[in-house]
C-alpha cells in the first residue's frame, strides 16, 4: 500500500528524514515513534504530498506521488483521513456539523450526508452528542470528533500524528483502542506517537525514527491466545 525508497527530506542545514525505507501493507496497523523532532510528522505529511521529498520516492497504491498533477493530488487526500493531536475542530460548529464538513470538501451529494454522519458518530460512541458545540465536549470526545470526519468519506488510509497528546492515560488508550477497532475494521492506520506505554501496550508493529534515521522496524507477533 505504503512505499518509501531511500527517501530524505531537508530544511535548510537541518536533515528531517536521512534515507528512509520501509513498506507498509494494507490493513497494517504500524505505529512510527521517535523524540519530538525525530521525522514523524513530517514522514506524514510527506505522505500527504503538503511536502516533497528532496530525494528519494514515495509510492501509495502502486503509484508515484511526486508525478501527481495537483488534482490527483486532491484525489489522493480524499483516500486518506488525517487525525491532529489539536483536534482542528470547527469552535461555531456543532458535532454533526463538523463531520459533515467532509463530506461537503470531499462534493458528497447532502443526500448520503445523515446516514454516512450517523453511521460514523455511532462508530466512535458520540450519536448522543450530535448537537452539541466543542466547548461542550471533553478533550476525548474532541478527539473523537476528529476521527470521525476523518472516517466519513470512507478513506482507505487513517493517519494520527500524535492523536493522544493532549489527553490523559485513560482517555488516550480509549483512543488508541478505538483506533484498534477501525483497524479491524479493515482500514490501514498508521499512528506518530512518542507515547511509549500505549505502543508497548498494543503489540502493533513499531517503526522508530531518531533524529530522522529509521533505527528499528519491529513486528510483533500476536500469541494464539490473543484477540
Amino acid at each position: 500500500m505504503l512505499k518509501f525508497e531511500n527517501v530524505t527530506k531537508k530544511f535548510g542545514r537541518i536533515i528531517a528524514l536521512d534515507n528512509v525505507s520501509f513498506e507498509i501493507s494494507e490493513g497494517e496497523f504500524v505505529f512510527i515513534t521517535g523524540p519530538s523532532g525525530a521525522g514523524k510528522t513530517t514522514i506524514l505529511k510527506l505522505i500527504l504530498k503538503s511536502l516533497k521529498p528532496d530525494q528519494g520516492k514515495i509510492f501509495l497504491a502502486g503509484k508515484d506521488i511526486a508525478k501527481l498533477s495537483s488534482k490527483k493530488v486532491h484525489k489522493l487526500r480524499q483516500n486518506i483521513g488525517v487525525v491532529f493531536q489539536d483536534f482542528k475542530i470547527l469552535p461555531e460548529r456543532t458535532v454533526y456539523e463538523n463531520v459533515s464538513v467532509a463530506l461537503a470538501v470531499c462534493g458528497v451529494g447532502q443526500s448520503e450526508w445523515k446516514n454516512r454522519v450517523m453511521s460514523v458518530l455511532e462508530k466512535v460512541g458520540l450519536s448522543e452528542r450530535l448537537n452539541l458545540f466543542p466547548s461542550q465536549l471533553s478533550g476525548g470526545e474532541l478527539q473523537r470528533v476528529s476521527l470521525a470526519r476523518a472516517l466519513v468519506v470512507d478513506p482507505h488510509l487513517l493517519l494520527a500524528d500524535e492523536p493522544t497528546g493532549n489527553l490523559d492515560w485513560e482517555t488516550a488508550e480509549e483512543i488508541i483502542k478505538l483506533f484498534d477497532r477501525i483497524n479491524k475494521d479493515g482500514k490501514t492506520v498508521i499512528v506518530a506517537t512518542h507515547h511509549r506505554g500505549l505502543i508497548d501496550k498494543m503489540k502493533k508493529r513499531v517503526i522508530e525514527i531518531k533524529e530522522g534515521k529509521l533505527v528499528s522496524d519491529s513486528k510483533v507477533k500476536k500469541k494464539s491466545s490473543d484477540k
